[in-house]
């Protein structure tokens, strides 16, 4: 499984977010993508993910590669109970009960979006990314808006439920990215 963007560019309109980027990212790495705001560190994650084109240059991923994603916005159903989002990825409500468990989150269970704080909605996002069965994850902020004792076991939980994927994940913290033992890629200004 690898990932490789050969002189990669990447505008919108008239603002050049990205500009011959070329990378390799090999089977079962872990690679950060840090940097200040405006670098193209997101819109790097969706050109590997897919999910957009570049306007020079070519993303070539292994053929089969089945993606997990975190997005930045934590992206909910609005109207499906916590453990029921979650069940849909880890194959069933108690093993996303004992997920919920593991991350602090089992008070939150029954509870929909709307009634669940910004930290717990992020790591429910989070576990259903973990908890799909994915060759490469792909998570964008997976730690904003957790306090240090929580952003310590959700860290814990990706270096435990990530096994042999690889990961690619964007942080503006580099403490993050030291912990998971990631490779730290800086996008060039």
């Amino acid at each position: 499984m690898s990932i490789t963007l050969d002189h990669v560019s990447k505008a919108f309109g008239e603002e050049h977010v990205l500009k011959d980027v070329s990378l390799t990212f090999k089977d079962h790495g872990r690679y950060s993508l840090t940097g200040r705001s405006g670098l193209g560190k997101t819109t790097l994650l969706r050109l590997i993910g897919g999910l957009d084109t570049p306007d020079t240059g070519t993303v070539t991923v292994t053929p089969g590669t089945r993606f997990s994603w975190q997005f930045q916005e934590n992206r909910l159903l609005p109207r499906v109970r916590a453990a029921d989002q979650l069940a849909f990825t880890a194959g069933g409500r108690e093993r996303a009960l004992e997920l919920m468990e593991a991350a602090g989150l089992h008070e939150a269970r029954d509870k929909y979006p709307a009634q669940m704080s910004g930290g717990m909605k992020r790591r429910l996002s989070l576990l259903r990314a973990l908890a799909f069965d994915s060759d490469i994850l792909l998570l964008d902020e997976p730690l904003r808006e957790l306090d240090g004792e929580t952003t310590e076991r959700m860290i814990s939980m990706i270096d435990h439920m990530l096994g042999e994927r690889m990961l690619i994940m964007v942080t503006h913290r580099p403490e993050e990215a030291l912990a998971l033992g990631c490779t730290v890629i800086e996008p060039d200004e």
